[in-house]
């Protein structure tokens, strides 16, 4: 199971995601290192904690801003994986995110105007550089209209030929909620093809490995790796 760490970026800075309530969030605080440096807190989740890749939600880009263009390609520049949310919303923009270096280009249901902006997309650009992101609010899917349940859109997403996705719930982000288990683990048995990844409410290595028992392909971490209750010595275990 892959642990890929969580890097939001707000104004320039690396914040802390506490239940989705965006306008709150303040600068990262914690034992890796302070969010006002978003390069130096992903060099210490590249050698200090041994991490491959990292996602990167750039939030003023999702919320209709100008993004963070200029730190995507810094970031990538350091060798990890990245995988970025920036409020995709065609080919285009997701060829741009790869010509700055970016692995894997995420499409959020929170940002998704249609069924059909999800089917163009894989059409447009290869689907398996996407990652759709079931995005949640206490369990409620975040997506257009004619998309009711997260299994209608895992399925959509699969026809498409996306084999990725993230299970996110924005409630239980930056708490000690846990990750969303139950809704994983039920999407694995309907689409045993797919890689599944939970996000949100990830406390320590009891739930790493609780979603390992449960099929998980991967978990988004930040949280738990600031305030030093998952280290460097539970992911090599």
């Amino acid at each position: 199971m892959e642990i890929i760490p969580v890097l939001d970026l707000k104004a320039g800075q690396a914040v802390h995601a506490v239940r989705g309530e965006r306008e709150r969030y303040a600068p990262v605080r914690g034992v890796l290192g302070s969010g006002e440096d978003p390069i130096k807190l992903a060099v210490a989740y590249r050698d200090r904690l041994g991490c491959r890749a990292c996602y990167v939600a750039d939030l003023d880009a999702i919320s209709g801003a100008p993004g963070h263009a200029g730190l995507l390609r810094a970031l990538a520049g350091l060798g990890l994986a990245l995988w970025v949310d920036a409020g995709l919303s065609s080919g285009a923009e997701a060829q741009s995110l790869v010509d700055m270096g970016i692995t894997r280009v995420i499409v959020g249901s929170e940002t998704l105007l249609s069924a059909e902006q999800l089917i163009m997309l894989a059409a447009e650009f290869p689907p398996d550089r996407l990652v759709l992101s079931l995005d949640l609010k206490s369990g409620v899917l975040c997506a257009p209209p004619g998309i009711t349940t997260p299994r209608q859109l895992v399925a959509l997403a699969a026809q498409s030929g996306i084999s990725r996705i993230i299970v996110l719930d924005l409630a239980r982000v930056g708490t000690p909620a846990g990750p969303p288990l139950d809704l994983l683990t039920s999407l694995r048995l309907h689409f045993p093809g797919l890689d599944f990844f939970a996000g949100g409410g990830v406390r320590d290595r009891v739930d790493l490995d609780a979603l390992a028992q449960a099929g998980a392909s991967g978990a988004l971490v930040a949280t738990a790796f600031h305030r030093g209750a998952l280290t460097a010595a539970d992911l090599r275990a």
